[in-house]
This record gives C-alpha cells, sequence and structure tokens, in this order.
C-alpha cells in the first residue's frame, strides 16, 4: 500500500499469534510543530484498517496529520485480517462456516498490547489510545488489564453495553469471516442522515475512498460485486454487547477518558453514552462530547475537523487541578 503521507514510517511486529506479524504506520510530529512528547494510538473499527480511517486524507489532509501538526506522535495499528499489510488469520483461507468468529475483543487486546508496548519501547513513555466504534471494547480490555501503559483514552462512537429486549433469542454465532461490499459501506454513510438533510459526506470523497477500500484486498475486485473479505469478531463482540455482554468491564479503567460521538450516530445513542459515563467509574475525569450534523462515520464526514478540535483538546492534557 502506497504511503499516504511521505513522512510516514511502516512497521511490521511479532504478533501473539505465533508465526503472525502486525503493522504499524507511525507518523512523527510535525518538524513544523512544538513536539509535546505524547504518542496516539488509533484502535480502529469493525469494518475497516488504520488507512482507511485516521490515515485517509480527504482533500490532502488526514486525522494523522492534524494530529501530527498539533506535535504528536501518531499510530496506527491494524488487527489481523485488515487490510493488506498485517498477516491475515489463516482460517481466512478457509470456509466461514461452522468456525468460529476471527478476532474477537479478547484475542484482540493481544494484539494490542503488542503494538503498545513497541511504541512504549520506541518512545520510553506512557501511551495515550485513540480508539474508534468496536475498537473501543479492545482498548477498553487493554486499559483494565494494562492500566500502566495508558495515559488518556479517547472513545470516539464507542459501541457500549444495551439490555436485551425482555424475550429477545440470544445473538447468533456468526461465521469466522465475510465480505464487505462498497453498497455496505455507502449505506452506512447516509443511514442515519435525517431525511431532508444534506449529505454528510461528499461523493467525490467517498469514491476516492471506496477505491482505496477496495485495495486493501488483493482480491477484491474478483468478486461479484466487489468486496473486502473481514473476520467477524468485531461484529461479534457488538451483537453481544447489544444483547447485555460488553467484552470489557469500563469500571477497571483509571485513566481520564472522553467520549466523543455525533448527534445522528444511532450505534452511540444519548443513552448509550450516558450508560458508559455512568460506568467509568474509577476515571478521574469523563467527558461526553456530541458534535451536531455527524453519524457513527464523523471521522470520515464534513464535521470531522470538529473531531480533530475535540481530541486534540483532550489529549493535551492541560485540563489537570491547577498547582496551589
Amino acid at each position: 500500500m502506497t504511503k499516504l503521507n511521505e513522512r510516514e514510517q511502516h512497521f511490521r511486529i511479532a504478533s501473539p499469534h505465533a508465526g503472525l506479524q502486525l503493522f504499524l504506520r507511525h507518523l512523527p510530529a510535525e518538524p513544523a510543530s512544538v513536539p509535546n512528547g505524547k504518542a496516539v494510538l488509533y484502535v480502529h473499527g469493525a469494518t475497516f484498517p488504520s488507512g482507511l480511517s485516521i490515515g485517509f486524507p480527504f482533500d490532502g489532509h488526514s486525522w494523522h496529520d492534524d494530529l501530527a501538526a498539533a506535535g504528536f506522535d501518531c499510530w496506527g495499528l491494524d488487527f489481523h485480517g485488515f487490510g493488506r499489510l498485517s498477516d491475515p488469520y489463516p482460517e481466512m483461507a478457509m470456509p466461514a462456516e461452522d468456525r468460529s468468529p476471527l478476532g474477537a475483543a479478547e484475542a484482540e487486546s493481544g494484539q494490542l498490547e503488542a503494538a503498545v508496548r513497541f511504541i512504549v519501547a520506541q518512545h520510553g513513555a506512557s501511551r495515550i489510545s485513540l480508539a474508534h466504534s468496536r475498537g473501543t471494547m479492545v482498548a477498553g480490555r487493554l486499559a483494565g488489564r494494562c492500566p500502566e501503559l495508558i495515559e488518556r483514552m479517547v472513545f470516539f462512537a464507542p459501541i457500549t453495553r444495551r439490555d436485551p429486549l425482555r424475550g429477545a433469542a440470544s445473538p447468533p454465532r456468526l461465521p469466522a469471516w465475510r465480505l464487505i461490499t462498497l453498497q455496505y459501506q455507502w449505506d452506512r454513510f447516509v443511514a442515519d442522515v435525517p431525511s431532508g438533510e444534506r449529505p454528510v459526506l461528499l461523493k467525490r470523497h467517498f469514491d476516492e475512498w471506496s477505491e482505496a477500500y477496495l485495495d486493501c484486498d488483493n482480491e477484491s475486485r474478483d468478486r461479484t460485486p466487489s468486496a473486502v473479505k473481514i473476520p467477524c469478531g468485531a461484529l461479534q463482540d457488538i451483537a453481544h454487547a447489544w444483547a447485555g455482554q460488553l467484552a470489557y468491564d469500563p469500571a477497571l479503567i483509571r485513566c481520564p477518558v472522553a467520549i466523543v460521538r455525533g448527534a445522528w450516530d444511532s450505534l452511540c445513542t444519548d443513552a448509550d453514552a450516558g450508560w458508559l459515563f455512568g460506568a467509568l467509574t474509577a476515571s478521574p475525569m469523563r467527558r461526553d462530547i456530541k458534535i451536531d450534523r455527524a453519524t457513527h462515520l464523523m471521522h470520515l464526514e464534513e464535521r470531522r475537523f470538529a473531531l480533530y478540535r475535540e481530541t486534540r483538546t483532550f489529549l493535551e492534557g492541560a485540563d489537570g487541578p491547577m498547582e496551589v
């Protein structure tokens, strides 16, 4: 995959899964910035890797670029099975049915820990995590298990626990992997925009992004329709969370946490954010930030700059108690 920023550095590190390697992208702080000595590790969501999210530039500017310009060292991890640069699970070459979903939060928290410890060795400081959607489950699980590795946590559009409806059946077990089409992704961008409102994503931006999305799977264009293969563990985690079984315990997180979400996000509603805010009982500082005209994919929409600003402000950490 072509580097999306000429200063971007690529690393492959040993995975906790024997014989496999994980891909990390690193964008150092801009030379013209005032480096703040802080590192941000982005933890991607359920259907596309870091290069299609925090690393993807719309009109020449990405979220990675914004953070680097503010003095942060920016990192992105691709879990196994996402993109072409982290090794896929060997089972992804096998039939999907009758196999357990690949890449559940427990397994991916080990991958995330390997990445964080690699970054700690590079920078010699505790880390900051920035997690999106279902990636918040993986980051939350690691933060509860290894609190010494996390300085601050941004939960962007987090998937949270919901009480199951009375009489609802248990969620079905998903296959090991599934295929995601461009139509599926487009529907996600438009589904939550209220009728009569203008689009939150330009069609030319989606067309550019969608070609890069197909590029992240060498076999995507050989399928009809074109589609990208992804592990189903993340989608299974979401199904379990909405059946009352969240993959981590928010009460174990002991760092400051900011919840950042869009006002039109049906996957992280006011009720969802309120539940998570209340469940973060050990966090010494909590924020709940809602941004108008934004959906679950705000980082790729017109309100992305508001997301950048709110995230940057929280991660800079100038909100602690005043010295007496």
